[in-house]
């Protein structure tokens, strides 16, 4: 006998627009430990940061080319963080999206998560005229010789966090003070420069989400409004772990 998977998968879209990056790598914490102790939607964060370098645990640290006292001068945040990867930035007009999934209501792979959110990229880009594709050696995704999204995650009891750092409209010369993912023979690249102009990176994100739920088949992505995440994250933080 055979038996149809009747779970429905939903998700919901934090929108933060610009948040401090410590601030939104501890909710992502909180959303995480919380679906560890409850079953509920998976949950699409949404959000531009201030300037910040960020170091994967594999990471090295000479692939910072920029000393801490510049860094700080140029209001540059830094962290050491605990997903894959090397060194990447994040900065305004830069759309990052954090998608904390539940893998044991996808499939336990994490290495198909990675390229489902590739394609989520791929398939956005292509809305906007934009060809662009994997490298077989490399995570992200790729215009050409040079890199318009780089990916990063962690994977605890299949629950993922971190995600996706997609350049739209924001200042490549930062790169220039990082050897970004550690590659070396590569370079950055973003929509702006692609396309020659700016684009809504508002109708981005949206678009972008629909991408999510096109990959990871969502039946239902409600986007939360201002108020109801404000009492999202209340809820979180005065959640119990005990």
């Amino acid at each position: 006998m055979f038996f149809i998977n009747s779970i429905q998968l939903n998700a919901i879209v934090l929108d933060l627009g610009k948040a401090d990056y410590k601030e939104v790598w501890d909710l992502q914490k909180k959303v995480h430990l919380y679906k560890q102790k409850k079953k509920f939607e998976d949950v699409i964060i949404t959000v531009e940061h201030e300037p910040v370098y960020t170091l994967g645990k594999t990471g090295n640290r000479n692939h910072i080319l920029i000393s801490d006292g510049e860094m700080k001068q140029r209001g540059i945040s830094y962290y050491e963080i605990d997903r894959g990867g090397d060194i990447t930035y994040h900065g305004p007009g830069q759309l990052v999206v954090y998608p904390v999934f539940d893998l044991n209501n996808h499939y336990k792979d994490t290495h198909r998560f990675l390229r489902d959110l590739e394609e989520v990229v791929i398939k956005t880009l292509k809305e906007y005229n934009i060809n662009s594709h994997r490298i077989e050696e490399y995570t992200g995704v790729w215009v050409g010789e040079e890199k318009i999204c780089a990916i990063g995650i962690k994977a605890s009891r299949w629950i993922t966090m971190h995600g996706l750092a997609l350049n739209v409209n924001n200042d490549l010369s930062y790169f220039n003070k990082i050897i970004p993912c550690g590659i070396f023979e590569k370079g950055v690249t973003s929509i702006k420069k692609t396309l020659g102009k700016e684009i809504d990176i508002v109708n981005l994100s949206l678009n972008i989400v629909n991408k999510f739920a096109d990959v990871f088949k969502f039946d239902n992505i409600n986007r939360m409004l201002p108020n109801d995440i404000s009492s999202y994250i209340n809820k979180l933080s005065n959640h119990k772990t005990n």
